[in-house]
This record gives structure tokens, sequence and C-alpha cells, in this order.
């Protein structure tokens, strides 16, 4: 068999039948060499081999979203295409509501961390075609961003900003005037180098078992998911992140209709959801997305002033 299944993602996500390797192949001849048989008889490759999923992230976004270059330096993050593009399927969805989710360049959206994938603003991009402002605060991470942009000819839907304040999110992106459709964002989940390196090794550990194999630690598998500081980890964590975007959003209510980001860890919600009460927001939405075993979620805020 050539697909992989990858069960519970959004009904318009391409890859919910999984993937179809001889199609991405043809696309994307270098994907070939990763292509394996996996321990249940379907075509698959090593996840924990970051050359192999950067391979599949290329032949997926050439096939599937007509993307012609996309890379990242070592050691950054690489991100799984699927997940990624389900949050901008059900954001579509709260954007839309009752009607059919909004397409075209009238609906511009804020990518909070952007990071040098750049990957929700080129999947919205050619999904929807929306436009984005994609931050980060971290110029390398920016420059590899811009690269992609530009080397996709998407200079004028993707506007990739500097954030020179690591303690801001919105301020000094968002501009006087500005109105976006929404936000949203994939906060660090950790609080610091080793609870990210401890997550890194249940990965692999999960990825072996799942092979009959036994993880065996080296530093060089440590680096396998990639990630960098602000990427993988923050002061705090997430729920330290998750009350820094609530408090500043409130003094953008006027310019943004909603404000979304992902929550990793289901306990940071009841306290995340306190914040939101106490700044006055109208509506909370609290947003599943199931894949495969694991349970993420969206959480969206609003406010009585929010734009047209």
């Amino acid at each position: 068999m050539s697909r992989s299944s990858a069960p519970g993602l959004h009904p318009r996500n391409r890859h919910r039948n999984g993937y179809d390797f001889p199609a991405l192949i043809k696309a994307s001849p270098e994907l070939a060499r990763f292509v394996r048989v996996g321990p249940h008889g379907r075509a698959t490759i090593d996840f924990a081999d970051p050359l192999a999923v950067k391979a599949l992230n290329r032949a997926l976004l050439l096939a599937c979203y007509r993307l012609r270059f996309w890379d990242i330096p070592p050691g950054y993050l690489c991100p799984p295409i699927p997940g990624r593009v389900d949050y901008l399927h059900h954001l579509a969805d709260l954007l839309g509501e009752e009607q059919a989710a909004p397409h075209g360049k009238a609906v511009r959206l804020l990518d909070i961390g952007t990071g040098a994938n750049c990957i929700y603003p080129l999947l919205g991009h050619q999904e929807y075609g929306w436009r984005f402002v994609a931050s980060d605060i971290e110029t390398a991470s920016l420059k590899s961003a811009a690269l992609i942009v530009r080397s996709n000819g998407l200079e004028r839907s993707i506007d990739c900003r500097h954030q020179p304040d690591p303690k801001r999110i919105f301020d000094g992106i968002i501009h006087p005037g500005e109105q976006f459709a929404a936000t949203l964002c994939n906060p660090p989940f950790h609080a610091s180098a080793q609870e990210a390196g401890a997550g890194s090794e249940r990965k692999l550990r999960n990825l072996a078992r799942s092979k009959g194999e036994r993880h065996r630690v080296t530093q060089g598998s440590r680096l396998n998911f990639g990630g960098k500081h602000n990427e993988l980890w923050c002061e705090g964590g997430e729920l330290a992140f998750l009350r820094r975007m609530i408090a500043e959003s409130a003094r953008f209510a006027s310019q943004c209709r909603w404000f979304t980001t992902l929550v990793s860890k289901g306990e940071n919600l009841a306290p995340a959801r306190k914040v939101l009460g106490q700044i006055g927001v109208s509506e909370v939405r609290e947003i599943p997305m199931h894949q495969g075993n694991k349970i993420t979620r969206i959480l969206a805020w609003r406010f009585e002033n929010k734009p047209s």
C-alpha cells in the first residue's frame, strides 16, 4: 500500500487519507531514498530522521501547495504539514461561521512566531489566498522565512516583521490603523531547555516503540526534532506566554476580529480562561484538534469592540 493513515484531521484537510508516496516522489524525487515499508506494511519514512522529514515537507509543499522552494537552516523546527494546515482549516471555519470558509486577499491574518519555516502563512496563502503578517523575535528565523517568501514570489502576500522586544507579542507588530481577521500562534510549550529535551526524548522513544525498537539516547538524537530556544521554550513555559498574549490582546481589541492560539497542555486552559475573564472578552471558544491519538486545542477570544 502507498498510503499511511492520518485519522482525525479536518474534513477539508487534503492529508486526512494519508500520504500518496508515489505521487510525492514523482513531484520530488529526492524523497524516494527516505521511503520504506513500515511495520504495518505501509509506505512511510523515519520521522526521527530530520532529513527525511524535511524531504517529506518539500514534497508535500510542492505537490499539494505549489511551493517551488522551501528549506530551513539546520537545527530549526521542521513542522508536520498535516497538523499545521489543520489549524488553518479550523480557523477558516471560525471566520466563516455558518457560511463558507472565506477566501481571498481581503482576509488578512497575523502569525505570531512564524519561525524559520514560515509554515502558517505559506499554507494559509496557498490554501485560501489569505494575506499574512509573519512576525518573529529572531532575525535569523525571519531571514529564512523571507527567503522562502521571496523564492516563491509571495512578497505582496506575506510581510515578515521583526519583533525587537522578546517580552512583547502584538505591540510593535500591529501598526496603527491595521485590521486583521485573526491572529494565530503556536507558542513555545516548555519552560526550559531541559524540559524541551525531555519532550524530544519521549517522542523518540515513542517512535522507536512503534517500530518495535529500543531508542538509544545519543547527543545527536536530541536534535532530530529540531527547534531553537524561542521555538520550543520560554521563561514560564506555555502558560506564561498565554497570559502575556491575552493581557496584551486587550490593547488591540479594535484591530483584530479574533485572537487565537494553540494550547498544547490541557491543564493550561482553565488559568487562561481566568485571565480572559479578567480582561472582559465578549466570547471565548475552545476548538479541539484531533491528530491520531493526540489532542490539542485552539483557544480563541474576541471583544465587543471587534472590527466589522
